[in-house]
């Protein structure tokens, strides 16, 4: 696929989470409390530190950091879902919630920041832009902080997903040829993006996973948060979710696991950076 239609696609879908705002903190997953122990380890933060967040969305990342004592910009382009993480983070003073795109924002004070994370929204950022706009915004010595929760398959993982397949096919969605399913750690990174763009050198990667038990109802929920589904059409997902609630009822339990696995990746700012490619 063409350049120009991956950018093309990307602007598009990235828009679709602020339909449904109200539904995303309920029904997306909590990170796993390691995560920000990890990351504040890592990196050094002392409460006060200076993050920016990119795309928080409702907040679901930036909550259990703002509780932590860390003053937070969040940057988040969708209307309804800035109207939300306001809400949902009005407890935390220092805590600022800015409708903006991250691309192209520039603080008020010109202060820079000690951390700028984005959870599961990196890749909605235009790489050509998003580390070198991240290095000017980063003071000496900050840090970049990428993690994005996925679907992993465990050793023994329900096999729900893997077998709706051919209903994903039916209806048109099914998964690129060259798309797999990974296994809790074998996930992939961006640590070659990371370093590739001369701005950065990575300090640390984890890899995390996780279980949720959902029933269909709940599931249905989570789906709908995703932007594959919202820009499905009606007949489409009246298709998948019918035969979800169908197979999940035959079930005795009613419900089905569905595993989860991010990769915390950090890296830390170069003093100067060096050509794109030859870090």
């Amino acid at each position: 696929m063409a350049d120009h239609q991956l950018r093309a696609d990307r602007d598009r879908l990235k828009v679709t989470f602020d339909t449904v705002a109200d539904r995303y903190q309920q029904a997306r997953p909590d990170y796993p409390d390691e995560l920000y122990a990890v990351l504040t380890a890592a990196t050094g933060l002392r409460p006060q530190a200076r993050l920016l967040e990119v795309g928080p969305g409702p907040g679901k990342a930036t909550i259990p950091l703002a509780r932590r004592g860390f003053r937070i910009t969040c940057l988040e382009p969708g209307p309804q879902l800035a109207t939300v993480a306001r809400r949902n983070l009005a407890g935390f003073p220092g805590v600022q919630v800015v409708q903006h795109a991250f691309e192209d924002w520039q603080p008020a004070d010109a202060a820079r920041f000690d951390l700028i994370f984005a959870a599961t929204a990196w890749h909605w950022i235009d790489p050509a832009v998003g580390y070198r706009h991240a290095w000017q915004l980063l003071k000496p010595g900050g840090y970049l902080a990428i993690w994005a929760a996925g679907h992993v398959v465990p050793a023994g993982g329900d096999p729900f997903f893997q077998d709706l397949q051919d209903v994903y096919d039916e209806i048109g969605e099914g998964m690129p040829a060259s798309a797999g399913f990974y296994a809790p750690g074998e996930q992939p990174d961006d640590r070659a993006a990371i370093e590739r763009s001369g701005h950065f050198t990575v300090t640390r990667v984890r890899y995390f996973d996780w279980e949720v038990r959902y029933t269909a109802a709940e599931y249905i929920a989570l789906l709908n948060t995703f932007s594959s589904h919202i820009d499905m059409t009606d007949g489409q997902r009246d298709r998948l979710y019918g035969e979800i609630r169908r197979r999940l009822a035959a079930r005795p339990d009613g419900t089905v696991r569905r595993h989860w696995g991010t990769v915390l990746q950090i890296a830390r700012r170069r003093d100067e950076p060096v050509a794109a490619g030859r870090a």
